[in-house]
């Protein structure tokens, strides 16, 4: 009989029940609403949260009045930040609100004044990354500084590194991927030059990092050599498919599989320049000097420098020599790119007299023009300038 009862109201029943947790979760509902209420309202009105965006930030905040948020203003206020950094602080990580400054906050604060920061670098440092204040002092901050001080060796290059990169100090990844070069290893120049110019390349994941040094030794890369940390951030730092796109760019000028492979593994940076470049330096080099693009295979760190105000000016000098027969067709082509300023001038332009005044005109001429940023229109001047000199001459 009792399941006679049970057949017949089983669809009451289950009604019942649906319509008891519908209610249930209305009231949670309109509870935990009402509890945020004043949160959301904070949010939109004093930092300009969307209604949306307010009320998934209030679920990490537990103020019901403007007491605590107010006081974590005034912290931050009192510690030289203004009111838009204020706000761009809040917007990325609302849960400060709640937080006890001067548990959570001021430590990790007295303690980057503690290792030389200046209260400017603690501003830079925190709008640069806010994320780092919710990074635990004793177990991520201070374990990833002092391993960048180790590399770095003073105190001034890490906080310098911390402030280019303030992820350096809240990294999950960074130890682990450090410890990987070294057992692989990888030498500490070639760290510390990662450390010192693009750390983010090393906050991939440990296994990403690992099958990239592969990858890398793969392609001849010794990793105790000086360049394996350039070859390790250029392709970090790009995908698979830019990767190949910028050998192709190379390949279209001419170069083999091998060729091109030959000049990253002397200067992998060339292959974070961009395809614009790439192609510029290339046809200024090719169609307008009429040099072969071999020589910049050989010297492949020539694609590094500015090609207004250094590659083309000194080509100018470099090709004047040469036409003029006071430098010999065998000598690097290279070569003088990549003197300093100063032997350039002492070797390029002042060793020839009878030339000197006219060389230092050409080369002052191209620099201004370089100052005059005229890259659209190098390509009807330079040549043509050079000759109209030479004949002058």
């Amino acid at each position: 009989m009792f399941k006679t009862f049970l057949n017949r109201n089983a669809f009451a029943i289950s009604k019942t029940s649906t319509a008891l947790q519908y209610s249930l979760r209305f009231l949670t509902t309109a509870i935990t609403s009402d509890s945020n209420s004043f949160a959301v309202s904070y949010l939109i009105h004093k930092f300009g949260f969307t209604p949306e965006s307010a009320l998934k930030a209030s679920k990490q905040l537990y103020f019901k009045t403007s007491q605590k948020p107010d006081s974590v203003i005034n912290f931050f206020k009192n510690h030289g930040f203004n009111d838009s950094d204020i706000q761009n602080i809040i917007k990325r990580e609302p849960w400060l609100l709640s937080c006890d400054t001067h548990k959570r906050i001021l430590p990790k604060f007295q303690f980057l004044l503690s290792k030389g920061a200046s209260t400017s670098d603690i501003l830079r440092i925190v709008v640069g990354n806010p994320r780092f204040m919710k990074s635990s002092l004793k177990n991520r901050v201070i374990p990833n500084y002092n391993l960048i001080t180790q590399f770095l060796k003073s105190n001034q290059k890490a906080m310098s590194s911390v402030i280019l990169c303030p992820s350096l100090i809240c990294c999950n990844y960074m130890i682990s991927n450090i410890n990987l070069m070294i057992d692989n290893g990888v030498c500490n120049t070639s760290i510390y030059r990662i450390l010192s110019t693009r750390p983010n390349a090393i906050f991939r994941v440990p296994r990403k990092v690992g099958e990239t040094m592969n990858e890398l030794k793969n392609m001849g890369f010794d990793p105790t050599r000086y360049n394996f940390g350039d070859a390790l951030l250029a392709r970090l730092c790009l995908s698979k498919s830019t990767w190949n796109d910028r050998i192709d760019t190379f390949k279209k000028w001419g170069w083999s599989e091998e060729t091109v492979m030959e000049a990253i593994r002397k200067q992998p940076k060339c292959m974070l320049v961009s395809d614009e470049k790439i192609n510029r330096v290339l046809s200024f080099w090719v169609n307008e000097l009429g040099w072969d693009s071999s020589y910049l295979a050989k010297g492949p760190g020539m694609f590094c420098y500015c090609l207004e105000k250094r590659i083309i000016p000194r080509a100018m000098v470099v090709f004047y020599l040469l036409t003029k027969g006071l430098r010999s067709e065998f000598a690097s082509l290279t070569g003088p790119f990549y003197a300093s300023e100063k032997f350039f001038m002492e070797r390029y332009v002042l060793f020839y007299e009878e030339d000197a005044s006219h060389l230092l005109k050409l080369y002052h001429q191209m620099m201004k023009m370089a100052d005059k940023k005229v890259q659209q229109n190098h390509k009807s001047w330079q040549i043509p300038f050079v000759k109209r000199l030479i004949v002058e001459k």
